[in-house]
């Protein structure tokens, strides 16, 4: 479903962030992405939200070479690989439901930001999404009274509401106490496994990421030095990366 080869991303007038990265992810993968700062994890999780331009490479995306393609073909990637940043934003003065079904700027047609407009079908969407994800009881609450988890999750329903089918999300867990840290996780890993999503998470904590991921990748300076499926780190895999 998403194929990437040879991404390489250069500062213009500087070094290169990430240097011939290539790996593939298919439907129902939750790969774990590691590495110290600096090493490139959330420029490539930009680079496939499309966040930042590649300065080469190749992005199969659905079958087509995404950026051979035209503004159409790269606003739909954008609605379907959803970026999910460490605190995502959220209009704090309105209600989780109501940031579900406006979207982020990248999901949402300019029509709806500029008119408001919500069909009742778009709704029952949001509130079916919102329930699923156990926040029912949080619809109609304000967004600056949820919890670091409840924004999370709000956000996850927000993306699959909009069509996403990818979910590259940055240090989703960073700052949440265990239990909602396992509550998001525990929730991203069923959406890949009962609904196929694909999802790529920057996961600080080792644990977490041998625990939850069906793979790992590990960047240093840029470049992919440990990618292995299913298992925990080696002692020598952790000093890589």
């Amino acid at each position: 479903m998403l194929k990437i080869k040879k991404l390489t991303k250069r500062i213009p007038g500087g070094p290169k962030v990430l240097d011939d990265i290539s790996f593939d992810a298919y439907e129902g993968d939750f790969i774990a992405v590691k590495g110290s700062s600096g090493s490139g994890k959330s420029m490539l999780l930009k680079c496939l939200a499309l966040q930042e331009k590649w300065t080469s490479g190749t992005y199969m995306f659905e079958g087509k070479d995404v950026l051979k393609e035209g503004f159409a073909a790269k606003y739909k990637v954008k609605r379907q690989v959803a970026y999910l940043e460490e605190k995502p934003f959220l209009f704090q003065d309105k209600t989780g439901l109501k940031n579900v079904i406006i979207g982020s700027v990248s999901q949402t047609p300019t029509w709806r930001r500029w008119t408001g407009i919500v069909r009742n079908d778009d709704y029952m969407g949001a509130m079916d999404m919102i329930e699923k994800r156990g926040l029912l009881d949080k619809a109609k609450m304000k967004a600056k009274h949820l919890s670091g988890g409840e924004r999370q999750r709000i956000a996850i329903a927000r993306a699959l509401v909009h069509g996403a089918k990818v979910i590259v999300a940055d240090e989703p867990v960073s700052g949440l106490d265990p239990h909602a840290a396992d509550q998001v996780l525990s929730e991203l890993k069923a959406l890949c496994k009962e609904e196929g999503l694909i999802v790529i998470a920057v996961l600080h904590q080792g644990d977490w990421a041998e625990r939850y991921a069906d793979r790992i990748l590990g960047l240093n300076k840029g470049q992919l030095v440990v990618d292995v499926y299913g298992r925990r780190l080696t002692e020598r895999e952790k000093q890589l990366i």
